[in-house]
């Protein structure tokens, strides 16, 4: 705007000097409060074109100046202000005054004492000057105008103006938001800060609350580190305000009517937050201390641990949950919001009202850590938006050992990523409970108005150091030496109130011996928990529960139902024009429901979940291509080539059907599939999908099939029934579009944790899908999905097939080949197999039979014994994959297919086919590929 305005000044003679100034305050006056400025003025303003329906949004630079160009030049007109208007001295001081104000609130918090060790390097801002504004003390009795917004009152002395704007920007809270676009939202958090200058009066029982959070943050750091000296535990001292921050938002949140909040956290104080927010009882975390075992799986640390809780609040009971996490501390962020979005679908609120995520980070991790970018950027998305999450920092002022900011980051702030999606950011000093308190109920209400990311930056430090063994003045002398000093956050409030007259002090050591006492006795030290929990704010498992590992199960499906649900995926709606291609694609989908045709691997998949949505249960699918499908074969998402809207023949096949969301995905793998992980742990009975666009990318999601998707179960008895969709298959597109490291999924396999599969034909991929979910077990399943398969002429099922089949594990020898002639036994999975097969044909070789092993994992050892139990005669048996042989299935999964030859004849020797060894996954020149390829079908079948 002011760019603008600068234009109009220099190309109109009569528009200068003082005028400048004026103009430019006097807009921004009227994006406040259009009753501010004068009448005239305020009809100019009124007539410039508006965004949207909001008249105080700004408008583009280009439009302001045009208006006034128009005005001065074709019609010729006067404006309301010459130079005159502005040239007495006082209405000059008046614009100055109005540009410093809007100096505070855009740099005050540069300014701002929130650094509890007053070891922030703060420089001068210069424009909190009064000289900056060419104002001086000389003018502090003068009365300026203010507006209606400006701080409440009408008018007031500069020397209050300045008090309230130093008291409001620049003590304990420092409030980044002039960053943010909208106007409204600014307006919004002005009107919340300024009124009460950013310290509100706090009423004596809030004061005394406070007084026992800090008590019971203190209190159990202190009994932790007397009764077990030296054990990790990640303590709070130094950020203990994080108690009344997150008390504050639990129960604010429940009075604006929230009936669930999951709130995802690194180490730093976990446990603390576990025992007095959650209610974990302190006798269970004494247990863990001393190393009791608590499962009879492997388990994990327990500032891993998650847990569930109910607490009352002033708007009723409310469901409270931490999510398990691992040392990879941000990951946890994407799996909080996709466990949130379930909660929120479950309960049929599409706003999120009812289901509130809270996101606990640490500075080094939030500026560091690419996943937080990652998170925020999916919040607006269809696919992924909570209604907005409460990010909370404890900012410690250091890593590790790192603490220097040109080291830990190249921002100003830990917290600056947030401002990417123009998120308000207050920063608070953590040696202030009470100011604490206040910015996190307008986090909280923020949350609330706009649906939009907030942070509460809680600035303090670490007592200690990264752990309790560690010990922190050997990096960092400075800092340390001033913590040593440094009274603690409970000492300095407890010594305010004592000075207030709100208690005494031996009242205050009364509610620290009485927090020690019920520790001691291992009771519950959390007032608002409900010892008698409503049930029906939980997630209901036990339906899934003590499930064993099975191969059978019965996917079968009335062919009756199949072709009708068939002819409804291949409708479209009346007036709907689809592109030609994909009308081409319809019309063999109407041949293949009516069975004149054999089905394709799209319309397989596509009878997958039609029959899963009849059978009642929700499906969510996602990923970078999934509505059209990266190669071309779903199309379930279809386009009108006259207005870009858009039909999914998938939600509208009942009026009652369960919900079908299939969302193409903004560009990551790392969040988005920890979003999906979150989310299927929170929705058992729904099928959820995340499809890669080349399976080589979930490779930047390594972090959430290592220590999520794989060993969550191991690890936290947390059930998962994710289906990971990832394109996988050697057809000369290079190093990074041919595999999806199916060996790194099988090195992770062991305990019957996930189930690995390569599926050969669109029947096998029909069960595959509707076994996932009908079945109650719940196990990840990662499936190597095909490329060239999706249209490969011999990769067709018929409608009997899906029909009355199920998902074979093994596919024995498919042509009729007289059993005692096989001399030689091929194994395979995968696409390799039809390259297999036509070479065989080729050669005539009626000795050479070809198994398919469909299942990876859960190896079927005793499947694949039947299978081979009538070649009586063989003479050598041959593994063949297409990748390198220090890749695939061959490593992992070698004395699988031993022990299973073994059984059937001791004296067989396995070998393995592939392409040699290499250090890619593939080569790029498609003239290797070929002799590649040649070379390993042609020794798997001639030997």
């Amino acid at each position: 705007m002011q760019e603008g305005i600068m234009d109009l000044m220099w190309k109109n003679a009569h528009l200068y000097g003082g005028n400048l100034s004026y103009i430019e305050a006097l807009y921004e006056t009227y994006l406040m409060d259009p009753n501010a400025v004068p009448q005239e003025w305020r009809e100019e303003f009124d007539k410039l074109p508006k965004v949207g329906d909001n008249l105080t949004q700004d408008v583009p630079h280009s439009t302001i100046r045009d208006h006034f160009l128009y005005l001065s030049k074709n019609q010729k007109r006067a404006l309301p202000v010459a130079v005159g208007s502005v040239s007495s001295e006082h209405e000059k001081k008046q614009v100055r005054v109005l540009r410093m104000i809007n100096a505070f609130r855009v740099r005050g918090h540069q300014m701002a004492d929130i650094d509890p060790l007053g070891l922030m390097q703060r420089e001068h801002v210069q424009d909190l000057d009064l000289r900056f504004h060419e104002l001086s003390e000389a003018d502090h009795d003068t009365v300026f105008q203010l507006g209606s917004l400006f701080f409440g009152p009408e008018e007031a002395p500069l020397k209050q103006i300045i008090d309230d704007l130093k008291k409001t920007y620049c003590t304990t809270v420092g409030a980044e938001y002039m960053h943010i676009v909208d106007t409204q939202e600014k307006r919004w958090i002005q009107s919340r800060l300024e009124p009460v200058r950013a310290h509100p009066d706090t009423p004596v029982e809030k004061k005394l609350n406070i007084l026992e959070r800090l008590t019971a943050a203190e209190g159990l750091e202190k009994y932790l580190g007397s009764r077990y000296a030296g054990a990790k535990r990640f303590g709070l001292e130094g950020a203990e305000s994080l108690i009344i921050s997150l008390h504050t938002l639990v129960q604010r949140a429940g009075r604006h009517g929230a009936k669930e909040l999951v709130i995802g956290m690194a180490h730093r104080g976990r446990l603390n937050t576990l025992v007095n927010i959650f209610g974990k009882n302190p006798a269970d975390l004494f247990s863990e201390f001393e190393g009791k075992k608590l499962v009879e799986s492997s388990g994990d640390v327990k500032y891993h641990q998650g847990f569930s809780s109910n607490v009352e609040t002033p708007g009723g009971e409310v469901h409270i949950a931490m999510a398990f996490n691992p040392s990879h501390l941000e990951i946890v962020a994407p799996v909080v919001e996709g466990s949130v979005r379930a909660r929120q679908d479950r309960r049929g609120d599409e706003v999120g009202d009812t289901v509130v995520p809270i996101n606990i980070h640490g500075d080094a991790a939030f500026a560091g850590q690419g996943v937080v970018m990652e998170t925020f950027q999916m919040s607006q998305t269809r696919a992924y938006k909570t209604g907005g999450t409460i990010h909370l920092v404890i900012n410690n002022q250091v890593g590790f050992t790192t603490s220097k900011q040109e080291d830990a980051r190249s921002t100003e702030y830990a917290t600056d990523v947030a401002k990417m999606i123009q998120a308000p950011i207050f920063h608070v000093n953590g040696d202030d409970p009470e100011a604490v308190r206040f910015v996190s109920q307008v986090a909280l209400d923020y949350r609330n108005e706009f649906k939009k990311d907030v942070v509460i930056d809680l600035v303090c430090y670490r007592r200690r150091g990264h752990n309790e063994a560690d010990e922190p003045s050997g990096t960092q002398p400075l800092m340390y030496a001033q913590i040593k000093k440094q009274k603690s956050t409970r000492e300095l409030y407890a010594a305010a109130l004592v000075a207030e007259g709100v208690i005494t002090a031996e009242q205050s050591k009364t509610i620290e011996k009485d927090y020690r006492q019920a520790l001691e006795n291992g009771q519950h030290v959390a007032k608002s928990l409900v010892h008698e929990p409503n049930s029906e704010l939980f997630v209901d498992w036990k339906p899934y529960l003590g499930h064993e590992w099975s191969f059978d199960c019965d996917s079968s499906v009335d062919i009756k139902l199949l072709q009708e649900l068939g002819a409804k995926l291949a409708d479209v709606p009346e007036g709907f024009l689809v592109q030609r291609q994909v009308q081409k694609i319809l019309d063999d989908r109407k041949r293949m429901a009516a069975g004149a045709m054999e089905l394709n691997w799209g319309m397989a998949e596509s009878l997958a979940y039609a029959s899963i949505l009849a059978q009642g249960h929700p499906i969510r699918l996602t990923g970078q291509d999934v509505g059209r499908g990266t190669f071309s074969h779903r199309h379930s998402v279809l386009h009108n080539q006259k207005d870009s809207s858009t039909y999914v023949a998938l939600q509208d096949l009942s009026a009652d059907q369960p919900s079908m969301t299939i969302r193409d995905s903004y560009l990551s793998e790392e969040a988005v599939l920890a979003f999906e992980y979150g989310y299927s742990t929170t929705m058992p009975n729904a099928l959820v999908i995340w499809e890669a666009q080349f399976g080589d990318f979930a490779n930047g999601a390594q972090v959430v099939i290592d220590q999520f998707i794989t060993s969550g179960e191991h690890k936290w008895q947390r059930l998962c029934g994710l289906t990971m969709l990832l394109p996988h298959g050697f057809e000369g597109q290079g190093p990074e579009h041919s595999s999806a490291r199916l060996e790194r999924f099988l090195q992770l396999c062991a305990e019957h944790n996930i189930q690995v599969c390569t599926p050969t034909t669109p029947a096998q991929i029909f069960h595959l899908l509707r076994r996932q979910v009908i079945r109650p077990l719940r196990k990840p399943l990662i499936v190597m999905s095909p490329k060239s398969l999706l249209r490969h002429k011999q990769a067709t099922s018929t409608l009997d097939e899906l029909a009355e089949g199920s998902f074979q594990p093994v596919i024995g020898e498919v042509d009729q080949l007289d059993p005692k002639k096989v001399k030689r036994l091929v194994l395979c999975g995968g696409k390799v197999y039809y390259d297999l097969y036509n070479r065989r044909a080729e050669l005539k070789k009626d000795d050479v039979a070809i198994v398919r092993i469909e299942q990876l994992y859960p190896f079927p050892e005793a499947i694949l014994v039947e299978k081979i139990a009538q070649y009586t005669n063989l003479e050598s048996v041959v593994w063949c994959q297409e990748e390198p042989m220090n890749q695939g299935a061959w490593y992992c999964s070698q004395h699988h297919m031993r022990n299973s030859l073994r059984e059937h004849d001791s004296k067989l020797h396995l070998e393995g086919v592939g392409r040699p060894a290499s250090a890619a996954p593939a080569v790029g020149y498609i003239s290797v590929h070929v002799e590649q390829q040649e070379a390993l079908v042609n020794e798997a079948i001639n030997g």
